[in-house]
């Protein structure tokens, strides 16, 4: 798993009232990139975070009538620059942002995030540790009876078509792998139902190795921000490698990630409790007014629990309850 090393403070209560000062060169932006984008996990900053962030002052009193609207003409540096300066504000707002699946080694990890497609997390979660207690190793898996697993997995829908996917890459990870989940992507999206977005969840997590995350949230919100206007992963993937340094690519995902899950919502985005309003050129398509924007905001962001059942020790938020749980 990812973890973070910045000492950059945590402003979970960062107000979006005030028009940003100006965005920092490239050259500067790059510079400060390692040190301030990398969520913190100090415990004080975290008990900080935490308080803040369950009574949802993210945007107490919000007036974002002064946000900056980027302009038509906007220059590629001006863009890098801009998307370089959300990154930082993200990396303070959800200094500890992480994977929300559930694993202890990448073979889990890889499993969760096939069964992550068409359903949320949450449910990846309370559905997986009866599957791992079934089946602890890709040899188990691999040799699994179908209708079995099926029911195992029906929780997350499309379980016909992800139980064929996990009895074949169970099965090519004990035939060709030596039962190891391979560290490298053109490895990787070999396997039966693995594409780049699960292949680079299972790198940058559990190897270490930098990757992009493309998945709706982060297709959604780069598009909002008006970083690219592709609708293709593999292309939005490109062109936000692009802009960031590769050692950013993990977190920025995260943050990404739970930023739209969070906050910038798919129908209804609480624009009037964003913290990065200044910034972005699509404020206003969702709820501006602060009081309304506030009961929008979920999990931790809005005190309710969080989407893992064992998230790490700096999350803020409450544990999801297990499947069944009242």
């Amino acid at each position: 798993m990812t973890s973070s090393k910045s000492g950059t403070r945590a402003k979970a209560t960062k107000e979006p009232a005030k028009a940003p000062a100006k965005a920092p060169g490239a050259a500067e932006a790059a510079a400060k990139e390692p040190a301030e984008a990398a969520g913190g996990a100090k415990a004080g900053r975290t008990a900080k975070v935490a308080k803040s962030t369950g009574s949802a002052k993210a945007a107490k009193g919000a007036k974002v009538s002064e946000a900056v609207k980027v302009p038509k003409g906007e220059s590629h540096l001006a863009l890098v620059r801009r998307a370089r300066r959300i990154n930082r504000e993200l990396a303070e707002v959800y200094p500890y942002a992480h994977p929300e699946l559930d694993f202890r080694n990448p073979f889990e990890l890889l499993v969760a995030t096939v069964l992550s497609a068409q359903t949320t997390d949450l449910r990846v979660n309370q559905t997986t540790p009866a599957l791992f207690a079934a089946y602890p190793t890709p040899e188990d898996m691999a040799a699994a009876v179908p209708e079995e697993m099926e029911e195992l997995i029906r929780p997350t829908g499309f379980f016909r078509a992800k139980t064929k996917s996990l009895l074949g890459l169970s099965a090519a990870l004990r035939d060709d792998f030596g039962g190891e989940v391979p560290d490298r992507l053109e490895d990787l999206v070999k396997l039966p139902g693995v594409g780049r977005k699960t292949a680079n969840v299972v790198l940058g997590n559990a190897y270490g190795v930098p990757g992009i995350t493309v998945d709706t949230h982060f297709g959604r919100l780069v598009r909002r921000w008006k970083w690219t206007d592709e609708e293709d992963p593999v292309k939005v993937e490109a062109v936000v490698a692009d802009i960031f340094p590769k050692s950013e690519w993990t977190m920025l995902s995260h943050r990404v990630i739970f930023h739209g899950r969070r906050i910038c919502h798919s129908r209804k985005p609480a624009c009037g409790a964003c913290p990065i309003a200044p910034l972005c050129p699509s404020y206003g398509e969702g709820e501006t007014d602060p009081e309304k924007a506030r009961k929008l905001l979920k999990y931790e962001m809005g005190g309710y629990p969080g989407q893992r059942l064992s998230p790490p020790p700096d999350f803020p938020g409450k544990p999801a309850p297990a499947l069944g749980a009242a």
